[in-house]
């Protein structure tokens, strides 16, 4: 197996867990009734949260972790298409399309997957925050990969008075 083949691999099995991980969290085992059975009396031993504040902490807590779910696996599938699809530049519209549709995509089957649990409800708001999610990510790596690309020549050039 050639370098570029266990590269990728490695981040084609990284993308297809955590999307396992997402497959997991929505199950019943993970609904709202189940995590809060739990989470409940523990943050109000800790902290004495009453139960109307619980409710609202919990659920955007769950909506963060929507959030910062399907970020993540937009950053995995773009870092995937990239070694699929590799090009001369470190970002490409084409990567960062992949990676946006394609988070957008398990969003929608996830929570059309909801619709059939019944401690579970699949919403369109929330295909929207995991898709807006995916989406933030790919202009985070956009933003990034650019600033870093700006600073090369500038180090380049710092570099070179250096010399001695």
């Amino acid at each position: 197996m050639t370098l570029h083949q266990k590269e990728l691999l490695k981040c084609w099995i990284a993308a297809g867990l955590w999307i396992l991980l997402i497959a997991i969290e929505s199950t019943s085992y993970l609904s709202s009734a189940n995590t809060s059975r739990f989470l409940y009396p523990f943050l109000h031993f800790l902290f004495g949260l009453d139960y109307g504040r619980f409710l609202v902490f919990h659920h955007y807590l769950r909506k963060t972790g929507h959030f910062v779910g399907y970020f993540i696996l937009s950053l995995l599938l773009f870092r995937s298409w990239r070694v699929t699809l590799p090009v001369s530049s470190p970002w490409a519209l084409r990567w960062a399309t992949l990676g946006f549709f394609m988070s957008s995509l398990v969003a929608s089957l996830d929570e059309w997957h909801q619709t059939f649990i019944p401690s579970r409800t699949g919403t369109v708001r929330d295909v929207i925050l995991d898709s807006t999610a995916a989406l933030t990510a790919q202009i985070v790596i956009l933003f990034l990969l650019r600033s870093r690309e700006r600073s090369k020549p500038e180090e380049a050039t710092l570099y070179a008075g250096h010399r001695g």
